[in-house]
């Protein structure tokens, strides 16, 4: 089954990083937070990727294309010019990086991917990391019998909650959970059907085709109440980082 991956944003509000890099190759720990996701579905067995590039997508490419000959031992007869791989430590996965264009859309880019994916297919943001449990997701999206399902998530509520009748307080909650409301994580599991939804490539996949399977019934939700934490802001980097490093990152569920 393929993980196909969200990765060509612009990265506006981590512009401070984002100018340089694409965000999904913002690292947390000396890896970027895209290496994370796919640990994170390699560790449930998920290891075709295909990433789907935009904004300084060349980067991304670099970056995989290098990754083996990092992670191994390597002999070079710069006479003959012969070159071999003696023994490596790099993950078995097989990742295809798709330049789907540097403004198109989300839908478009998933619609560029559409040769790739004949069959049940996993889909997520290249900015978002979890402990979701992956397997018990498509064990639920393969019962639910939808074209689509998606994991929703309550992050960390960042203001305190009032209820109130009147002039009058009522409850407070400290930063409730998700502010009390469920939101999208990422984290989808689709069926091939869901990209004829899309139009072409300024078709945002978070308006038109996930409220149009929404309204058609077609749109399951797994609710997922561990950890979620997206890296949107300089705030957010920096918060993943001090959980890494402090050997406390929930999404770590790889050995």
């Amino acid at each position: 089954m393929k993980v196909v991956i969200l990765a060509g944003g612009l990265g506006t509000r981590i512009s401070e990083e984002s100018h340089l890099r694409p965000k999904p190759m913002l690292e947390i720990g000396g890896k970027p937070i895209l290496w994370h996701i796919m640990k994170s579905y390699s560790a449930h067995g998920l290891t075709d990727f295909v990433i789907l590039c935009g904004h300084k997508g060349h980067m991304i490419k670099e970056y995989f294309t290098n990754y083996l000959l990092y992670n191994a031992d390597v002999s070079v007869n710069l006479g003959s010019g012969e070159f071999n791989i003696l023994n490596h430590s790099a993950e078995p996965w097989r990742i295809t990086m798709l330049s789907t264009g540097e403004l198109t859309q989300t839908g478009g880019r998933l619609a560029y991917a559409r040769p790739y994916l004949d069959e049940t297919f996993c889909l997520t943001y290249g900015d978002g990391v979890s402990d979701v449990d992956l397997t018990s997701l498509l064990g639920f999206h393969f019962a639910e019998g939808r074209q689509a399902t998606v994991t929703a998530v309550q992050p960390t509520g960042r203001y305190g909650s009032i209820e109130v009748d009147g002039s009058a307080a009522t409850g407070f909650v400290e930063k409730p959970a998700g502010d009390n409301s469920w939101v999208s994580g990422g984290f989808f599991v689709c069926e091939p059907s869901v990209l004829d939804q899309i139009d072409g490539p300024d078709t945002i996949w978070e308006k038109g085709p996930m409220q149009n399977l929404a309204q058609d019934g077609q749109l399951s939700v797994y609710k997922h109440h561990g950890f979620w934490g997206a890296m949107d802001t300089l705030r957010d980097k920096t918060y993943l980082e001090g959980l890494w490093n402090s050997d406390q990152a929930p999404w770590k569920t790889w050995s």
